[in-house]
């Protein structure tokens, strides 16, 4: 491919929003000795992406301007490098992009082996480029942050998952499901059949007196909270938790993080985990291999082409997908 362009999308400063996109033209990447190069089929997009546009990960990310963002794709093998080895021309693959690098709003991406996994003909590329990130942190929370064991074994756990129809929770709703869990969501008025229909036991709208409060209709006090949404403060927590209660937050401000260092000091039985996620590739096959067997779906809110990539940033910048935002080259 040395030698090609490629269209792409992206941006050369930090802020700007939507109208900081710009649309170019760019050479495609060549892929170094462990990395795939991927005609992209599917881009799913993620909060973090417009966060570090934002700024809000500066000094750290991204490595350089201009960058091309979003990191979560799927897409067909078309060149590998010399020391590839599990991947040939032809396959069908999702991969995620490193953050330091972006490159998803783009025809061609380069991803390292490490983190690219194959896409069964029974998982769309669509389906497949939701997972990486969000799919990624819903089981993370679950698994290594709250321990539930997501073939049903362990002890029965009480879990809220807060913001349950966005990106993450209607993932973490299906994946707290397989294991032994009484599961209460809130989400907003026109997706609490939804949120059913994915397998919340209780659904709260997080409009009325009950949900802002996050009580539980049953009134179950909660041993897990998956904290999707934000500005919800400790202390709307506090007196719906069980004595040894978990709130993992997937968006840590400063506020919180001098909670979670309050609770360290006072040896609080309850405890507020902040969640890094770290991208894996068992991770994700396993997720990938969920979605094939029907155990799994991606919710779709939009698709749009690469050219209208900058209506896709509008829509995660405005915050009320319902599943996931798909950008197709």
């Amino acid at each position: 491919m040395a030698g090609k362009v490629m269209k792409a999308v992206r941006y050369e400063a930090y802020g700007g929003g939507s109208a900081g996109l710009k649309h170019v033209e760019v050479p495609v990447p060549t892929p170094k000795r462990d990395e795939v190069l991927l005609k992209l089929e599917a881009t799913s997009l993620n909060p973090v992406d417009w966060k570090i546009q934002k700024g809000m990960l500066r000094p750290f990310l991204p490595r350089k301007f201009p960058y091309i963002p979003a990191t979560d794709v799927a897409g067909e093998v078309v060149e590998v490098g010399s020391g590839v080895k599990d991947f040939k021309v032809g396959d069908k693959v999702i991969a995620v992009l490193s953050h330091f690098i972006g490159g998803g709003l783009a025809e061609f991406a380069v991803a390292q082996e490490s983190l690219t996994v194959k896409r069964p003909p029974e998982v769309s590329a669509p389906e497949g480029a939701g997972l990486p990130v969000a799919g990624g942190t819903a089981h993370q929370m679950l698994v290594s942050s709250a321990g539930v064991k997501l073939d049903g074994s362990g002890k029965p756990t009480n879990i809220l998952i807060t913001a349950a129809s966005g990106g993450v929770g209607h993932y973490a709703v299906q994946l707290a499901k397989l294991g032994k869990t009484h599961v209460t969501a809130t989400c907003g008025a026109r997706n609490i059949e939804l949120v059913k229909s994915l397998g919340a036991d209780e659904v709260l709208d997080y409009k009325t007196t009950d949900g802002a409060a996050l009580k539980s209709p049953s009134g179950r006090k909660y041993d897990v909270v998956l904290h999707c949404a934000t500005g919800i403060p400790w202390s709307t927590f506090e007196p719906n938790l069980s004595d040894n209660a978990k709130v993992i937050d997937i968006t840590p401000n400063l506020s919180s993080l001098l909670t979670f260092a309050l609770k360290k000091l006072t040896f609080s039985k309850k405890q507020y985990v902040p969640l890094l996620v770290i991208p894996k590739k068992d991770n994700l096959e396993f997720l990938v291999n969920l979605v094939k067997e029907g155990k799994l779906k991606t919710l779709l809110d939009s698709k749009y082409p690469l050219s209208k990539a900058e209506d896709a940033w509008a829509k995660i910048i405005e915050g009320h997908a319902t599943g996931k935002i798909i950008v197709e080259p």
